[in-house]
């Protein structure tokens, strides 16, 4: 079987979730299905964090241009090489393409339309635009959560449950290895270098954009600060600027603990490992998700988790973490100081994080991602 794959979003130099996912599957497909060709195509290079493997059976297609790949240069390089099946891997579908070829798309959240007010007009408007065209072009759907599924019928009621699939994201379990850890040991002068040193810490990992909410967070740490028992307390954004970060610098700005609330901007991997490894707690304040990766990762960086309890988080987070609302400043502080304060109830969350873990894997995510890639083909 001929499979053609969308991997053009590995060529950006922000690696997010979408891209990961994307990544991480590509790391399996080839040996996986060993007798079946995978065409990757892309525009120009791939980020070198973010490179896919070099299976024998993957050939790959660079294809220059810079506006509406998708629907011209991609589309007419499907034409051309007529593959048996395409699988694009984030909510966008060639309009035109070969009614022979089974085409399968993954939907990963549909937050535009929960808070459209969160995104930049014009990415508002492409986002809307290439979502409807991607649910109702694809032959078959690949949801990444129960939530998702639900949205995507709540948005989009013209569409049969049949065509829909959920597959979970996996995750990384060498992310958090023994290796991993003797490293991240020689690389912990990165604490010290952004002023953490041996002090307590909150962290956040993802990207600085509205949805994430972390304006709130930023709000319940300042009335965490006032307290006598949480006053060495520092919060650390672990993440690149998205779109419209600028009121969330302005909010740290304007904390009277702003040198205690640490904006770290892109970092290297090996960083990221030692801030989960480090943390006293990991939150995620997010108002939506698809998914929530980080929430895992926090599991198996073997701290406690603190998440909003929205969207797919539950599903994700189990019982494996402490939940709260989102649009309550005072139900986080709440839950952060339930946990700080008490060392047996965070290895009690540590350990059921850890369980939650188990039904989590990028193995088993690519095995059942390509079996519907390849179903009806």
């Amino acid at each position: 079987m001929r499979i053609a794959i969308q991997t053009a979003d590995l060529d950006a130099p922000r690696v997010d979730g979408t891209r990961v996912y994307l990544w991480q599957l590509l790391r399996r497909f080839g040996s996986l299905a060993p007798d079946d060709a995978f065409t990757l195509y892309h525009r120009t290079s791939f980020n070198p964090h973010i490179t896919p493997p070099d299976f024998s059976n993957y050939y790959v297609r660079s294809l220059p241009q810079p506006l509406l790949w998708t629907q011209t240069r991609l589309a007419f390089s499907l034409y051309q090489d007529k593959p048996n099946a395409l699988w694009m891997p984030v909510q966008s579908m060639p309009f035109f393409k070969n009614p022979k070829m089974i085409s399968t798309v993954t939907i990963h959240d549909l937050a535009f339309r929960y808070f459209p007010q969160h995104f930049p007009l014009r990415d508002r408007y492409k986002l809307f635009l290439l979502a409807s065209l991607a649910i109702h072009r694809a032959h078959k759907i690949i949801a990444v959560s129960r939530h998702t599924k639900k949205d995507i019928l709540h948005f989009y009621p013209d569409i049969d449950p049949e065509k829909i699939t959920v597959v979970h994201h996996g995750y990384d379990s060498s992310m958090f290895s023994a290796k991993e850890e003797k490293d991240v040991r020689k690389k912990e002068k990165c604490l010290q270098s952004f002023g953490i040193g041996k002090s307590r810490y909150l962290l956040y990992v993802g990207a600085l954009q509205p949805r994430k909410n972390i304006e709130m967070l930023i709000g319940a740490f300042n009335v965490l600060k006032k307290k006598e028992s949480f006053s060495d307390i520092k919060l650390v954004l672990a993440g690149e600027r998205a779109w419209l970060w600028e009121s969330i610098e302005r909010k740290r700005n304007q904390s009277p603990y702003r040198e205690d609330i640490i904006m770290t901007g892109k970092l290297p991997f090996c960083d990221i490992v030692t801030l989960y490894k480090n943390a006293s707690l990991f939150v995620y304040p997010s108002l939506y998700e698809g998914f929530g990766l980080p929430v895992l990762e926090g599991f198996g960086a073997g701290v406690p988790v603190v998440c909003s309890r929205v969207s797919s988080l539950p599903e994700v987070g189990g019982d494996g973490a402490v939940y709260f609302d989102p649009y309550s400043e005072s139900d986080l502080v709440a839950s952060l100081e339930k946990l700080l304060s008490d060392e047996v109830l965070c290895q009690w969350y540590i350990e059921r994080g850890r369980e939650q873990l188990k039904h989590f894997s990028w193995d088993k995510c690519a095995k059942k991602t390509l079996d519907v890639i390849r179903k009806d083909v």
